[in-house]
């Protein structure tokens, strides 16, 4: 008898998504081809617009799940790096997602808000760390250990492709994928610090710890990985990447949205919601 693999709610969660997406591709095309026609209206639009528009796909098309956007009510004092809360209707477990909406590229993980993980790394005391045993102790530090309970679903873009995709990376499974840890001087592509690349038993890059105290920018700072250079360290949640084009109705209707009144708002919500109800009966019954 083989054992069943004990999932986290928010693996789970993502291996729920993965199939609905497997069995109902036009819906979540339609969806992120609206957030990224939203890059149209801000280069940082798309982002805010983004946690709105999946929180309503859970809610709309999951019905195991029940969705609710907290990114500016609970979390935006930076307590947490969530944004959205997820619940599990038949356990009711809660789930913490942190949405990332970003070029195909450098991604960051988490801000790294208290600054420990940089000092940490600095504090070995030599730039390189290759003994089996050193890393897993070393990643197994309440410093590394926290990360792994950061749950974030990243929304990838390839703007010059028109190409877009969700895809996860898995921050709890480095310390059986990690077989380098390294300092990387600063001086290659205009770094003016050091950061610390994690790297797998091929020599390929994972993800990095990047310079940066308290006082920093949150983009000098904390776990970043590269949906590029990294793309074997994670898994589509979407069927590989969607090929989108920019719906500028959707952008004519948020110019009348912001200038007209909240009865014709009304009024407009109405076939929406009829054409959200028929799309969600029909892909219960796919």
């Amino acid at each position: 008898m083989v054992a069943s693999i004990k999932r986290t709610p928010f693996q789970q969660f993502t291996l729920d998504l993965q199939t609905f997406a497997g069995k109902n591709s036009h819906l979540i095309e339609n969806t992120l081809s609206n957030i990224f026609t939203m890059r149209l209206l801000g280069n940082k639009t798309h982002g805010d617009l983004a946690e709105i528009g999946i929180t309503e796909f859970i809610n709309q098309f999951l019905p195991a799940y029940e969705a609710q956007h907290v990114g500016k009510d609970l979390f935006r004092a930076k307590s947490s790096e969530e944004d959205i809360l997820v619940t599990r209707l038949e356990d009711l477990s809660q789930i913490k997602v942190s949405l990332k909406a970003y070029g195909v590229g450098p991604l960051q993980l988490s801000t790294d808000k208290d600054a420990v993980l940089f000092p940490l790394l600095e504090g070995l005391g030599k730039p390189r760390l290759n003994d089996a045993e050193e890393i897993k102790e070393l990643l197994n530090r309440h410093e590394f250990l926290h990360l792994g309970e950061l749950n974030v679903l990243p929304l990838i873009y390839q703007e010059d492709k028109k190409q877009c995709a969700i895809m996860v990376f898995d921050i709890s499974a480095l310390p059986e994928r990690t077989s380098v840890i390294e300092r990387v001087e600063p001086g290659s592509r205009g770094r003016k610090h050091p950061v610390w690349h994690f790297l797998d038993s091929d020599g390929e890059y994972i993800c990095e710890v990047r310079y940066g105290g308290k006082s920093a920018n949150a983009l000098q700072r904390g776990l970043w990985t590269d949906s590029k250079k990294a793309a074997n360290h994670f898994r589509f949640i979407t069927d590989g990447w969607i090929t989108y084009d920019h719906n500028l109705v959707l952008t004519d209707l948020f110019a009348k949205a912001l200038n007209s009144t909240a009865e014709a708002h009304q009024l407009a919500l109405q076939p929406m919601n009829i054409e959200l109800q028929k799309s969600a009966h029909d892909s219960k019954t796919d």
